[in-house]
């Protein structure tokens, strides 16, 4: 054969993948377009049904949902639990056999939520989904739902709590299974569904109910649909992510509160003690002073630093839209910092502000941090590290409220709490036959280059399962990446959620 010919029908073969590649996205997005209505109805559904992750009754509620669902697709659903129904929520299973598939591939979401103060909400109830015509923050108008056969315009944002962290990962990976069962194609792989009610709240039994069903779960890899797109914009495929875990902090004042002209320059303010305390735990670049915070990271090898190199630097237009006028880090970029483990303050109170503020000293002053890690970090020694810095500061530690006679013999006393839950940092090698068919699957409904990246800068239990099942694990996620979640307004764009249904839809059916 000359090379002419070669040439010919090597542009033959090409041609013809590409049209089969346009068919399939052409498929998957007719069936959303003539859907699309009773698509967004149904997510609405979902969403309006509460899932505060300590409300168990409520987030069973969501377990009941997705129950029915799955078995309106003939997907065998069951629930896991740990004990009788009733707590904690169950973990969701279901699954779909191909005929001569090679591989098994589980897709993970959680369906449960961050809680709420309905106050905050500028927007909505956060359980009442409303639609806003482009992002509130941008002078977004109040719509109403599409009436019958109206448009849905992908610019559209729907408010309401898990709309993107995560309903919309457990919606966009069903819809998708249905999407290719509708057009008649047959999924590349064996699937398992796995959805979890616990996320939110550190995922405190997803080992336990792991382990006891490790047989039904064998799989070639988890592939878990949470958190954003690049803040490009782009697709991306995310080969590992932070630990997580939170720590209760309360510094004392005197046992009663006290009148602020009275005592004022004589008794300490806790207040004033606990935002010292936590000031002196970052420099003014914002590096973690602890000793020994970084020491145990384990460092990122070639491919992973060139990953990091090679994807869009999206610091300073983060910078301006957020009018941040200044970022921490000591000059890394972004993608860099969420590779080191970090420190944040969730939330502080002492005494109170606004209307309600009085001129007292108050008995005690809150904080809850969140340590996020990385791989090489564990979550029970770093939360030994921050307990000897404060040991180290003349603090008294202790685990629970301070009698009359610890005050007294003890100037300083910090209680500190390490909340349940919490897990290490997981991260997959990037160079893995699976990842590679990841990223093809996720190319093909892409129309610009996928951004491969080691870690994901939030949160999830993917060390867990590794050590559960010692499997793969990959994050794809689908969310805009200015989705608010775990905050007031969580929001997604519709057009993501659509983008969602192709990608899963394209995982699902994956090269052999």
């Amino acid at each position: 054969m000359n090379t002419a010919i070669k040439f010919i029908l090597t542009l033959v073969l090409l041609v013809a993948a590409a049209s089969a590649q346009d068919n399939f996205v052409a498929s998957i997005r007719n069936y959303r377009v003539k859907n699309e209505q009773r698509l967004l109805s149904d997510f609405t559904q979902f969403l309006s049904i509460p899932n505060i992750a300590s409300d168990t009754p409520r987030v069973y509620l969501n377990a009941d949902h997705l129950v029915e669902r799955m078995k309106r697709m003939g997907l065998n659903p069951k629930t896991f639990y740990l004990g009788d129904k009733g707590s904690p929520p169950p973990v969701v299973y279901g699954e779909w056999k191909t005929p001569g598939a090679a591989k098994t591939i589980i897709f993970y979401a959680h369906y449960d939520g961050q809680p709420v103060d309905p106050k905050a909400w500028t927007v909505t109830d956060p359980f009442k989904p409303v639609i806003f015509d482009r992002p509130f923050e941008k002078g977004g108008k109040l719509i109403p739902f599409p009436a019958t056969g109206e448009k849905i315009d992908p610019e559209w944002r729907l408010y309401a709590r898990s709309a993107s962290d995560d309903k919309a990962g457990v919606f966009a990976i069903l819809t998708a299974l249905e999407a290719l069962k509708a057009n008649g194609i047959q999924p590349t792989v064996n699937i398992k569904f796995l959805f979890e009610g616990e996320e939110e709240a550190g995922s405190p039994h997803l080992g336990e109910i792991l382990t006891r069903n490790k047989d039904l779960l064998n799989a070639d890899a988890f592939i878990v649909c949470d958190g954003p797109v690049h803040q490009s914009g782009r697709k991306q495929v995310v080969f590992g992510v932070r630990g997580d875990t939170n720590v209760d902090l309360t510094v004392y004042g005197a046992n009663r509160p006290l009148h602020s002209g009275h005592y004022g320059n004589w008794s300490p303010n806790p207040a004033m003690r606990l935002a010292r305390l936590l000031a002196s735990m970052k420099d003014d670049r914002g590096n973690i002073t602890i000793k020994g915070w970084n020491d145990d990271v384990e460092p990122l090898g070639p491919t992973e630093k060139k990953a990091i190199a090679e994807a869009p630097q999206i610091d300073e237009q983060l910078k301006r839209e957020l009018a941040l006028g200044q970022t921490e880090g000591g000059g890394k970029t972004l993608l860099e910092l969420i590779n080191i483990p970090s420190l944040n303050i969730n939330g502080m109170k002492s005494g109170d502000v606004g209307p309600l503020a009085r001129n007292v000293i108050p008995t005690t002053a809150d904080a809850v941090l969140d340590l996020r890690l990385v791989k090489g970090n564990d979550f029970v020694r770093q939360v030994e590290k921050l307990r000897k810095y404060i040991e180290l500061q003349g603090f008294y530690v202790i685990d629970h409220d301070p009698t009359d006679s610890e005050r007294l013999a003890h100037p300083l006393i910090a209680k500190l709490i390490h909340r349940k839950g919490g897990y290490n940092a997981q991260r997959t090698p990037m160079d893995l036959p699976i990842g590679f068919s990841v990223v093809d699957a996720v190319q093909r409904v892409s129309s610009e280059q996928v951004i491969r990246m080691p870690t994901l800068g939030g949160s999830l239990p993917l060390s867990i399962i590794t050590d559960a099942l010692n499997v793969p694990t990959i994050t794809v996620p689908i969310a805009n990446y200015d989705n608010n979640q775990h905050a007031e307004n969580e929001n997604i764009r519709i057009q993501n959620l659509w983008d969602g249904i192709e990608t899963y839809a394209a995982l699902m059916t994956m090269k052999k």
